[in-house]
């Protein structure tokens, strides 16, 4: 199984940057300046960030746009966010989480991770472009958390 992760350290509470990240995943509008390659989000079951619900996204990764749905499966608040990706890229991807840690009251850490079911080796086999994709999807992940970062600490 491959992990995709990235974390980083905020100047801000655990809650505001959980709070912000909210607002990011609530409404198209938000989701869009989070990340310039992000495109489009909608709740299509469910209300917004419950478990059950279901997200629809659209993003671009290298250069391509990819339409994406996922069920939440996990929600603690003012601590993480997980899901799971459904049919078709359920096949490749098992879940992300987004994670916020307190350091102390004015600081945290997110992080990001993502996990594909199959080992290195298989997954760069299947597709020569694969390889290209894991490394596009770790910069948008750092980016997301770069963005989230200049957001809360400068807004």
């Amino acid at each position: 199984m491959i992990k995709l992760e990235d974390s980083i350290e905020i100047q801000a509470s655990a809650g505001d940057v959980y709070a912000k990240l909210m607002e990011y995943l609530s409404r198209r509008e938000s989701y869009q300046e989070w990340h310039p390659e992000h495109v489009d989000l909608r709740w299509t079951h469910g209300e917004p960030l419950r478990v059950g619900s279901i997200l629809y996204v659209e993003e671009y990764l290298q250069g391509h746009l990819h339409p994406l749905k996922y069920r939440i499966t996990k929600v603690i608040p003012n601590e993480l966010v997980s899901f799971r990706p459904l049919f078709p890229l359920s096949i490749i991807a098992t879940g992300n989480t987004f994670r916020v840690d307190a350091i102390d009251e004015e600081s945290c850490t997110f992080s990001a991770d993502g996990y594909i079911r199959f080992p290195l080796w298989l997954f760069k086999r299947l597709n020569k472009n694969h390889e290209g994709k894991l490394l596009a999807s770790k910069q948008h992940m750092k980016e997301e958390g770069e963005n989230l970062k200049k957001a809360v600490e400068q807004p």
